[in-house]
């Protein structure tokens, strides 16, 4: 560890009557090389545009008839087919555009190139976990919900289909210790079901299917309280395909 002297001076009424130099240890943060590099990147692609710019760019248009659907998220999306064996939907037109790690307004600029330029007809959006977890910084409900509506307007008028997803039983984040997100993981839930009930959007419910009797995942569902194992991602997939085939039946 690294420390930082400062030197102070003592002051007695107007005029200096003694001079002291006190020595106090301060903790200096030390960041290696490759940290460095890394900080540098994620500030000069914030929003990591650069992550599927060139798949996006090679991904043909859907073709005649077919209803392409984009899953769009942080960890949870990112890792489903491409961590802890899990299967993401073999033969189905369906594009992974999950980000670990991101928040909503990283969510919110990247919407264009990785969901619009797509031309899904769905998307299905599974965010906000890591604003409540203070990824990018404190983030209150109101901020999470205007990020969220921003998405669905730009999805509207592009005629693309709106589904929200629920939060996941998360008790606490291993990289936020003692952060206790569960109260507000379930309030950001219920605005979301009623927001998309008002919008006439899709709201998948993962939350009923993983929760366990404490209020975190089912035992087996979870890699780590956090993010779904095979068997959790196996429990999620028919219940939001259910909430895709109902939507994709809309005008």
């Amino acid at each position: 560890m690294k420390y930082l002297y400062i030197a102070t001076l003592v002051m007695s009424g107007s005029l200096w009557a003694q001079q002291a130099s006190v020595s106090i240890a301060v903790p200096v943060a030390t960041v290696t090389a490759g940290e460095l590099q890394e900080m540098r990147a994620k500030l000069a692609d914030w929003p990591q545009l650069g992550r599927y710019r060139a798949a996006d760019a090679a991904l043909p248009p859907p073709n005649a008839g077919q209803k392409r659907v984009v899953f769009f998220g942080s960890s949870t999306t990112d890792n489903w087919g491409r961590k802890y064996d899990s299967v993401f939907f073999p033969g189905k037109p369906y594009v992974n555009r999950g980000v670990s790690g991101q928040t909503t307004p990283q969510m919110l600029i990247r919407f264009q190139q990785d969901v619009v330029a797509l031309r899904p007809a769905a998307v299905v959006f599974l965010g906000g976990s890591n604003d409540v977890a203070g990824n990018t910084g404190t983030a209150t409900l109101e901020m999470i919900e205007d990020n969220i509506r921003s998405m669905v307007a730009v999805a509207k008028e592009n005629h693309i289909q709106m589904i929200l997803a629920s939060q996941q039983p998360t008790i606490e984040f291993p990289w936020a210790k003692g952060s206790h997100p569960a109260p507000m993981l379930l309030a950001l839930s219920a605005w979301e079901k009623e927001y998309a009930r008002a919008q006439g959007l899709g709201y998948v419910d993962y939350y009923s299917v993983l929760v366990g009797p404490d209020g975190g995942f089912k035992p087996g569902l979870s890699v780590d309280g956090v993010h779904p194992t095979a068997a959790g991602y196996a429990v999620m997939a028919p219940v939001v395909e259910r909430v895709i085939d109902l939507v994709l039946k809309q005008p």
